[in-house]
């Protein structure tokens, strides 16, 4: 006679025979069909998702490029001109991942400012801001190894450039920077270990990040617009009052997001794929040259605020230090927001009018570091830059005493947005 409960599942059909071996079913309701989210989530809940969406677009597409690529200095350029020409869909392949970096963090930058918006790093959530914040570090590593690959001169320079920072770290900056390059120059070499950690590596890291933070944020619950916690009021069956499934509500709403994206991301793709120079220079379309240096090197835009800030800092005794130093805290110190911020409301809807143009300050001075970053250290750009890195810093510093300032409105019990 069988075990009654693997009988069972056999009798419900394939799907039982799955969930009698793995939790499908079981996960399925935890995260998704049993999952409940805050009825009053507005548009700014939904880039996560299309962060989700873009993170799958991108590892498919990738997949698909590395099929023709050649990691090798003297091939990978010719294998980028012979993806785009010879190729069948190679050139959408190719133009959908590199204005997908692109889009990556766009909605990103956007999903992080609607945390520091509504307080989403807040108490229980610091997890899950922590985690987020390891997701966007290795973003930023994998979208800088991936730079590289296309082997055209800004990616040689921008290379050359950054990893060359850190051997301005005393003592062991030398050694280090030969370490990342496998060289004494950007190489054969340099560009295989590039291309093993972004093909391999780095998009391993980054789903094991998703997960978890996936994962963190089911388990204390989403936050909302009121800053409030839905958990606090169930009903008798330990349902939530004042939320709604995540399936089929919010899948609804994240579907029609991606429709939407899609629409402007294609429209991209098609018509401005360079978009004039920002998201493809026009010296990455020659081949690296290390005798011909770029008129102006800068990194792709999604770096530039950073380094903007590098060079907002003057060199001092023939050392940019100082400059690195003060980029790497730029990023160092997001990780401390949960702790930084002493605000009693978590929600800017109920904080008064200094949180509030401080955040707006803030968001300016990242625009403004991002233009100053793309254009030549020279006119009035140096000047704006040291006074927007001075903004952005004082926005975190003097958070422990600005984000309690001001009057404060009373926080509702429940939230206060009606039911679908």
């Amino acid at each position: 006679m069988g075990n009654p409960s693997y009988d069972t599942a056999t009798a419900r059909g394939l799907w039982g025979w799955i969930n009698a071996r793995f939790p499908l079913e079981k996960m399925l309701k935890e995260h998704v069909t049993e999952y409940y989210a805050p009825k009053n989530i507005n548009v700014w809940y939904l880039f996560g998702g299309l962060a989700l969406f873009v993170l799958v677009l991108q590892l498919i597409t990738g997949i698909f490029l590395t099929m023709s690529y050649k990691p090798s200095a003297t091939e990978a350029f010719a294998s980028v001109e012979y993806i785009m020409r010879d190729v069948e869909w190679g050139w959408l392949i190719r133009y959908l991942h590199s204005t997908g970096a692109s889009a990556f963090f766009i909605v990103v930058y956007l999903h992080m400012f609607r945390g520091l918006m509504y307080g989403s790093y807040r108490t229980p959530r610091e997890l899950i801001w922590i985690f987020g914040m390891l997701i966007y570090l290795a973003l930023m590593a994998e979208a800088f190894m991936g730079y590289l690959l296309p082997w055209g001169n800004m990616s040689y320079w921008g290379a050359q450039v950054i990893v060359s920072l850190f051997g301005t770290i005393p003592v062991i900056g030398d050694s280090l920077a030969e370490w990342i390059k496998g060289d004494y120059f950007i190489s054969d070499i340099t560009l295989n270990r590039f291309f093993a950690l972004h093909v391999v590596a780095i998009p391993l890291l980054l789903v094991f990040l998703v997960v978890a933070h996936i994962l963190a944020l089911h388990e204390v619950g989403s936050g909302n617009p009121d800053g409030t916690e839905i958990k606090k009021y169930k009903d008798a069956n330990g349902i939530p009052l004042d939320g709604m499934r995540f399936h089929p509500y919010c899948t609804v709403e994240d579907v029609l997001a991606v429709g939407v994206f899609l629409l402007i991301f294609c429209g991209v793709v098609f018509f401005a794929p360079t978009m004039g120079g920002i998201f493809l220079e026009p010296p990455n379309f020659e081949i690296a040259n290390p005798m011909q240096t770029p008129p102006h090197i800068a990194p792709v835009w999604y770096f530039t605020p950073f380094y903007a800030m590098l060079r907002a800092v003057p060199s001092a005794f023939g050392t940019q230090i100082w400059g690195v130093i003060v980029m790497f805290a730029a990023i160092v110190v997001l990780f401390f927001l949960p702790w930084l911020d002493r605000s009693p409301v978590k929600s800017i809807r109920y904080k008064g009018w200094i949180p509030k143009v401080a955040l707006a300050l803030f968001a300016v001075s990242f625009v403004v570091l991002g233009y100053c970053g793309m254009k030549p250290p020279s006119g009035i750009f140096p000047l704006l830059a040291r006074i927007f890195t001075g903004v952005y810093f004082v926005f975190f510093l003097g958070m422990p005493w600005w984000s309690r300032w001001g009057r404060f409105k009373p926080v509702p019990e429940r939230v206060t947005h009606n039911a679908h």
